[in-house]
């Protein structure tokens, strides 16, 4: 059998999350599920049909502080990519109105990269 290559994604999201708040796993992938969910509803149409016809590209990276995720915020909306930012409603683990995550994209992955690629993964 044949290996085949590694598909190349044009097209993905960038979850942020952040890493210095007490959170369970399970919230923490809830607040990265909103994250996910809000900014794909601000995309391009045209840009988030190609991004599921590609198979949906998704990287979790992780920052510590609500200030790295207000800058990321910026930046991502002034390249004209789609950013929704998470506050927590505060009905389980932590205060209401904690800033917690950021969805970035569906975008270009190498216009994500320049934005995200010096972030760790989570």
């Amino acid at each position: 059998m044949e290996m085949t290559a590694d598909p190349e994604f044009r097209w993905k999201q960038c979850l942020i999350i952040r890493n210095d708040i007490k959170m369970s796993c399970g919230k923490k992938c809830a607040q990265i599920a909103h994250a996910a969910v809000g900014a794909c509803e601000k995309a391009d149409r045209t840009l988030k049909k190609q991004w599921l016809a590609e198979g949906q590209k998704k990287v979790v990276l992780k920052v510590t502080s609500a200030r790295e995720l207000y800058e990321l915020k910026v930046i991502a909306e002034q390249a004209g990519i789609a950013a929704s930012l998470i506050s927590d409603a505060g009905l389980t683990e932590i205060p209401p109105g904690t800033v917690t995550a950021l969805g970035l994209g569906p975008a270009k992955t190498e216009d994500l990269d320049r934005i995200c690629g010096g972030l760790s993964l989570l």
